[in-house]
C-alpha cells in the first residue's frame, strides 16, 4: 500500500498546507505574545510546538518588520510596526469608545474595555485603565478568547441568532447568561477565562457588520448590578456616538 504522509499542524491543532506553514506559524506566533505577553525563543518555541531553529527563523523575519521586538535579555514582544497596521482597524468604533472607556475605568477604578468578534473568539481592541488606582487586572488590546465564556464574550453570543451560532460550530446551546443579556442588557461573569476575575459586558448594537462589546475586569465579589449598570450606560453612549 502507498505510504501516506500526515500534514503538518499549527499550534492550534489545525492542518497546514505547505504553502501557507511558514506563514500560518508566524501569524500564531504573534497572537501567541499577544496572549502570554514576552517570551524567550525556546519558550515561543514551545508554544509553537516547533524546535527552537524553526522559532528563531521565524523570530528573524518578524524583527525585521518591526512585527516583533526583542530586548537587551533576549526577550521578545510585539513591535511598533503592529500599531501602526492596526491604526484603522475599526477607527470609529475606537473613536467613538475611548472617552466612554476611560470614563468608566475612572468611575468603577477597573479596567475597562472593547471587544470585537473574530468569529468564535473575543478579540479586544482597546483598553483603559483606571487613573488614580495603584493597580488593576490587566487586559491587554488583541487579547482573544472564545465567546461561549466571559462576559465580553456572552455579550456578543447575545447579538448571534440561533442558527449563526450552529454555524459556529457548537452544538450545545448558547450561555445561561444570555438571558440576562436579553433580559437586563449586561452579563456577568466569575472564574470563567481567569481564576479569581470577574468581568461584566454589554454588547453594542449600532454596528452593522461587526459585533461589539464593553465589559469591565475586577477581582473579588464587586457589586454586580452597580457594574453592570455602569457598562450598560457606557455602552449606549458608544452606540449613541456611532450613529
Amino acid at each position: 500500500m502507498p505510504e501516506t504522509t500526515a500534514k503538518p499542524e499549527s499550534a492550534a491543532g489545525k492542518p497546514e498546507t505547505s504553502g501557507s506553514q511558514t506563514l500560518s506559524r508566524g501569524l500564531t506566533a504573534l497572537s501567541l505574545l499577544a496572549d502570554h505577553g514576552s517570551q524567550s525563543i525556546q519558550s515561543l518555541a514551545a508554544l509553537l510546538g516547533v524546535h527552537r531553529s524553526v522559532a528563531y527563523r521565524l523570530v528573524r523575519t518578524l524583527e525585521e518588520h518591526r512585527l516583533v521586538v526583542r530586548d537587551s535579555g533576549g526577550m521578545l514582544s510585539l513591535g511598533p510596526q503592529l500599531v501602526i497596521l492596526a491604526r484603522d482597524v475599526e477607527h470609529d468604533l475606537q473613536s467613538a469608545s475611548l472617552t466612554h472607556l476611560q470614563q468608566l475605568a475612572d468611575e468603577l477604578g477597573a479596567t475597562a474595555f472593547l471587544t470585537v468578534r473574530d468569529g468564535d473568539d473575543a478579540v479586544t481592541l482597546v483598553t483603559a485603565v483606571p487613573r488614580g488606582v495603584n493597580a488593576s487586572v490587566a487586559q491587554h488590546p488583541g487579547h482573544r478568547h472564545p465567546i461561549a465564556l466571559g462576559a465580553p464574550g456572552i455579550a456578543l453570543q447575545a447579538m448571534l441568532s440561533e442558527a449563526a451560532w450552529r454555524e459556529l460550530g457548537h452544538d450545545e446551546p448558547m450561555h445561561p447568561a444570555v438571558a440576562d443579556v436579553h433580559a437586563q442588557g449586561f452579563a456577568v461573569s466569575a472564574n470563567e477565562v481567569i481564576q479569581g476575575i470577574t468581568s461584566v459586558g454589554a454588547p453594542i448594537r449600532a454596528r452593522g457588520t461587526t459585533d461589539a462589546s464593553v465589559a469591565v475586569v475586577t477581582v473579588g465579589e464587586p457589586d454586580a448590578q452597580a457594574l453592570g449598570a455602569a457598562v450598560l450606560r457606557a455602552a449606549r453612549a458608544i452606540e449613541a456616538d456611532l450613529r
